[in-house]
């Protein structure tokens, strides 16, 4: 029998925010009940809300969470009630040319749940990154569920879910930061910070901290980068040529998803050098750059999709590094908040108010 619970939903084009009771059905094969303990308010969610993903309104909002599965479908032996999980949006299906080749973090058939969460009147929601965590409860695949430690915050937790294991993943997964490589991290934000720990983390020699809000700088500096720059006043490309020798970064990771700031990611790192592109653009941006340079220069350039981690493997070890004090997810945690208070996150995340706002339950 399907439970009624507090749903937060993006009714249409850059509307505000509702709270509504919303339906979650019981769970059936392959599926699990989650209740939701705490949910980090992420720069996707706003990209839902302003229709930059698509416009399969209305979405049921959240996605970076942790919490408590309560009952879980036919078939499903990975978790059980009672286990505390993050939820991740990349269920691998094992089945798939990727997964058959020992990839499955490139997996090419990521599932969600097949049941539909809707509101009292009968509307289907689209679940955002098929999780829906602005809930009190939430159906999703069991394979979304990972996993780890109770003995972990919820509100640090959940953060795994989505921006921190993004750009620690970004780091060391997509862009194989090695002991003593110069890395440069472009837009300083949740995503960025957390490329900045996963380059410390690999040993980086040199990280260089790329925003145009000094208060986001800082705040990279605190997380471990060795150099910061202001690119409202300086030219990003010459301050980070300027800071390894001439030469450029071995790996630059562009955490804003815009064309002008990937431009500066691709002359910004040296020859034979890394791209990694982790910020999300939308639908209507467009690259130029010439093919000459894009020959001439060598090197990679790479797409990471969820810092290219797998969660059964990535999500329980940096829960390891921060219970060993070696990485602090705490940190990315500004302020925890209540279900009803999301709008006013994301207008705090967009002044740049913010690392990260928790929705805890």
């Amino acid at each position: 029998m399907a439970q009624e619970v507090r749903g937060v939903i993006a009714p249409g084009k850059n509307e505000p925010v509702r709270l509504e009771t919303i339906l979650v059905p019981d769970p059936g094969p392959g599926e699990a009940v989650v209740q939701i303990q705490a949910c980090g308010v992420c720069h996707t969610d706003l990209h839902y809300k302003q229709g930059g993903i698509n416009d399969d309104f209305p979405f049921l909002l959240g996605h970076e969470a942790s919490g408590v599965v309560e009952s879980v479908g036919d078939g499903v032996t990975e978790v059980a009630p009672g286990d505390f999980v993050i939820l991740n949006w990349r269920a691998v299906c094992g089945q798939c040319r990727a997964c058959r080749r020992g990839r499955p973090q490139y997996c090419f058939d990521t599932h969600n749940a097949r049941q539909k969460m809707t509101l009292k009147d009968g509307t289907e929601l689209s679940p955002a990154l098929g999780i829906g965590a602005f809930a009190d409860k939430t159906l999703v695949a069991a394979g979304q569920c990972t996993k780890v430690d109770p003995e972990v915050s919820p509100a640090v937790a959940g953060l795994l879910g989505c921006g921190v294991m993004a750009g620690i993943g970004a780091a060391i997964n997509t862009g194989n930061v090695g002991r003593g490589d110069s890395v440069a991290v472009i837009g300083c934000g949740g995503v960025g910070d957390a490329a900045v720990v996963g380059a410390r983390l690999a040993g980086a020699a040199r990280i260089i901290a790329v925003d145009i809000d000094d208060r986001k700088l800082e705040t990279a500096r605190s997380m471990g980068a060795t150099d910061t720059v202001n690119s409202r006043t300086t030219d990003p490309v010459e301050a980070v040529r300027g800071l390894t020798g001439g030469f450029g970064a071995d790996v630059v990771i562009e955490a804003v998803g815009r064309p002008e700031t990937y431009q500066q990611a691709f002359y910004a790192r040296d020859l034979a050098g890394t791209v990694v592109l982790v910020g999300v653009p939308t639908p209507d941006m467009n690259l130029e750059l010439p093919l000459l340079d894009v020959f001439g220069r060598g090197g990679a350039l790479k797409s990471s999709w969820y810092g290219d981690c797998l969660p059964s493997r990535d999500f329980p070890m940096l829960i390891g590094l921060h219970q060993q004090g070696r990485i602090d997810l705490g940190a990315f945690v500004t302020e925890t908040i209540g279900i009803e208070d999301v709008e006013q996150a994301f207008a705090r995340m967009q002044a740049g108010d913010v690392l990260r706002s928790v929705v805890t339950l």
